[in-house]
């Protein structure tokens, strides 16, 4: 069953110590979208089916991406799309959305997404994975 929006943007909200909604909204929105171009098939498909639709929406037709970013340069196109953002803030933003993700899904899902991604999104998502 999806998250209900206000409960996942409460949960972005509180884990990106952010003062308003639309900000916890902003981060959600870029992150998703960025996330979008890195997933395919089944496993981003699953994935949406446990966000609100709105964000599902955004996972679905994610931004362009002309190869899969490593982590840090996916902190980097964040901070690009998030005016005022500099690397340090969008680190926060991008462990507030994912951190929230990974605890919508679960873990059999969560280790299905981390297979579509380069080496290092465990720590992104806030749950470390044994090496």
């Amino acid at each position: 069953m999806p998250l209900r929006r206000k409960a996942f943007l409460d949960h972005v909200k509180e884990r990106g110590e952010y003062g308003t909604v639309e900000e916890a909204e902003r981060a959600a929105r870029v992150v998703l979208a960025l996330l979008g171009a890195h997933l395919v098939g089944e496993v981003r498909a699953r994935l949406a089916a446990r966000l609100p639709e709105e964000f599902a929406l955004i996972l679905l037709n994610p931004l362009q991406s002309a190869e899969p970013l490593s982590p840090k340069r996916f902190v980097r196109a964040t901070a690009a799309w998030i005016e005022g953002a500099t690397e340090r803030t969008a680190t926060w933003d991008v462990s507030a959305v994912l951190s929230t993700v990974a605890d919508a899904v679960g873990d059999d899902l969560l280790k299905e997404i981390l297979l579509q991604l380069p080496a290092g999104y465990d720590l992104l998502f806030g749950r470390p994975q044994p090496t």
